[in-house]
């Protein structure tokens, strides 16, 4: 990782989370609940997503100010669908990040009420926090963008054909639009989120939309990767559980190798696009190689 990238991340996680942690805090709501939601905000995480919209102002050079309540609403989405998948009625995982999960501490219906909250807040945090000098309809745009790669079409779509592919041969075309829409949309909503709130171009946001396809696979092959060789310790649970639970993955289908080299396809193609747009560069091919390297 280079210094400015490491620089970049340090800085702008701790500004997602104060303003995060904040926030949440400052809710007039059951302290049980709160608790719940706040427990799972702060068990750690690399805040790509936050990171992402933040980065793409920075790239275009405006200022990143207006991209932290856009950031910390796809936090808190991604934040209530790690609670709901780790539930024994999903993936039924005792531990996330090194701790024990939501529902081990809380209970279940805590767990289930606590992502419920985070993702309905999410969006207020939008319609309330986001600064007026973003006009109205942009905001609408953005809310859209949210519920698209949130919803059915995007992430819970993503996530319910996951589960129906358990203990199946899905081909390699399945499985890649599984993970486009499952891990895909939450990422590819940072880069066009950012990308309108710096005022890109349309032409310019749809290249980005193909840059965050790429990522958004590269990033799920390495996922699958780290299940067969990263360390429980480094990622914070178990290791293992996609062969355990007979999931189609990368490795299953094009051998761990494959799964290689597919991998720095997509990082590859993804520094392609950036490097043919007008705007700075660097740390954007910076995160494409975070991405293809990260060990948690």
């Amino acid at each position: 990782m280079t210094n400015n990238l490491n620089e970049f991340l340090t800085t702008r996680k701790q500004a997602i989370e104060d303003y995060l942690f904040t926030y949440v805090q400052e809710l007039q709501i059951p302290e049980e609940l709160k608790s719940s939601m706040l427990y799972s905000l702060k068990a750690g995480g690399k805040r790509l997503r936050p990171v992402l919209v933040l980065a793409l102002l920075n790239a275009y050079g405006k200022r990143e100010k207006d991209g932290i309540p856009v950031g910390c609403a796809v936090e808190m989405i991604h934040t209530y669908s790690l609670i709901h998948d780790d539930l024994p009625c999903m993936d039924d995982d005792d531990l996330r990040r090194g701790k024990p999960t939501n529902h081990k501490v809380y209970g279940e219906a805590t767990a289930v009420l606590a992502g419920d909250a985070l993702l309905t807040e999410s969006f207020r945090l939008i319609t309330s926090q986001l600064s007026d000098d973003v006009p109205a309809d942009q905001k609408l745009r953005i809310i859209d963008e949210l519920v698209k790669s949130a919803g059915a079409l995007g992430m819970v779509g993503g996530q319910f054909d996951d589960m129906e592919a358990e203990q199946k041969y899905i081909p390699l075309a399945e499985l890649e639009s599984i993970h486009a829409r499952k891990t895909g949309k939450l990422l590819t909503f940072s880069v066009a989120a950012g990308a309108m709130l710096a005022g890109a171009s349309a032409d310019d946001i749809e290249k980005l939309r193909e840059f965050s396809y790429h990522i958004g696979i590269a990033f799920q092959i390495r996922d699958d990767i780290l299940d067969l060789e990263g360390s429980e310790e480094l990622i914070g649970k178990r290791v293992g559980s996609d062969t355990a639970n007979d999931k189609s993955t990368y490795p299953s289908l094009l051998t761990l190798s494959g799964a290689k080299e597919k991998l720095n396809e997509h990082i590859t193609r993804a520094k392609e696009i950036v490097s043919n747009l007008e705007l700075e560069q660097q740390l954007l091919h910076d995160l494409c190689d975070l991405i293809a390297s990260r060990d948690h």
